[in-house]
């Protein structure tokens, strides 16, 4: 099995010198900023891959006001 992916970049300072913290897995300190993070993943979401989002537009695309849904308005 493979290592663990890193993170490309600080998501405080958008810095690219990241380096392992000594306070475990997932845990990282960025060099630019003086910050230290923890990232963890937390598992899959029950709808799955295939079901679409609830913020995702209706096939189609969006409607426009006064259009009957035909492309002419």
């Amino acid at each position: 099995m493979s290592e663990r992916a890193a993170p490309f970049y600080c998501p405080y300072c958008g810095d690219e010198d990241l380096r392992p913290h000594e306070q475990g897995h997932g845990a990282w300190e960025c060099a630019a900023c003086n910050r230290a993070f923890q990232l963890k993943f937390l598992g899959l979401l029950a709808r799955g891959f295939g079901a679409p989002r609830a913020d995702a537009p209706l096939e189609g695309g969006p409607r426009r006001a006064g259009d009957g849904g035909d492309g002419r308005t």
